[in-house]
């Protein structure tokens, strides 16, 4: 299987895997600006060249060599589960993409017809039941992610414990595990245990955020998304994410972690 969804600096000078929707655009430039000097120019999810990726080719040796061996310091982020599936409905459901058309073609029609989802119109801007149609759509990603129906589960808003354990089951190991939720103290953690061409200032680093604008503006608090049916839904999926990486399940307003989180827990339990 291999590393998919890995990331390395053509210096070999870190690793990264990727977690979608939790600061991955942010992260990939700036791994690519601490070998270049330069931000890549355009979404760095769609670079070919300057910086190891798994997906491409002539990556995957240098990748398998790298992390089989942990040469390189390894790391990853994750993020609040409430908080992640919301940013992944606003954006891949309700949200025009950078190409200018809907996330996977007909994936938003097919919402619509069988889950009576809404989602703003065609240009993603009109009003419309914000909090009925995302309870909906988690009605959807359960039914993906149990399932696998009526398609296999996207990696937006599949498990991040899924997405990690990759990493670990084909001889990965992590130094370091960050919450985008305190994102400069963790990317920083990374920077200093690391020796790259060229430093980062965090504090003076453009905003990333590409899907920020693909999109309407969440109407309502976190909470008010989720009442207990819908809390019960996201439990179902994302236990493990909750339980290893330390958030706040009771309380869906607390996008903060209330504990630390224990590497050595996370490779075992997503070591198995």
């Amino acid at each position: 299987m291999g590393f998919p969804g890995t990331w390395m600096t053509e210096t070999e000078s870190m690793v990264y895997r990727v977690v979608p929707k939790c600061a991955c655009s942010t992260i990939g430039q700036i791994m690519y600006y601490s070998d270049h000097g330069e931000y890549y120019d355009g979404d760095i999810h769609d670079a070919k060249s300057g910086i190891h990726k798994w997906a491409l080719d002539n990556s995957q040796d240098p990748i398998s060599r790298n992390v089989q061996s942990h040469q390189s310091y390894a790391f990853t982020s994750v993020r609040n589960p409430y908080t992640r599936i919301l940013s992944s409905f606003f954006d891949k459901i309700c949200g025009i993409q950078r190409n200018g058309k809907r996330y996977r073609g007909n994936l938003v029609p097919m919402l619509a017809a069988r889950y009576g989802i809404e989602f703003g119109g065609e240009d993603g801007k009109e009003e419309f039941d914000q909090v009925r149609s995302f309870r909906r759509f988690l009605l959807f990603a359960r039914d993906t992610i149990r399932w696998r129906r009526p398609m296999d589960p996207d990696i937006h808003w599949s498990a991040m414990s899924g997405h990690i354990s990759t990493f670990i089951v084909n001889g990965g190991t992590y130094d370091n595990i960050f919450w985008t939720e305190q994102f400069d103290e963790g990317m920083q953690h990374v920077l200093d245990a690391v020796q790259t061409p060229h430093s980062i200032d965090l504090g003076a680093i453009p905003r990333f955020n590409e899907s920020e604008n693909h999109g309407p503006k969440r109407a309502h608090p976190v909470a008010d998304y989720f009442d207990d049916l819908s809390m019960h839904l996201v439990y179902e999926i994302y236990k493990r994410d909750f339980n290893l990486f330390k958030y706040d399940f009771e309380n869906p307003g607390n996008k903060m972690p209330v504990g630390e989180i224990d590497l050595d827990e996370v490779h075992a339990k997503l070591g198995a």
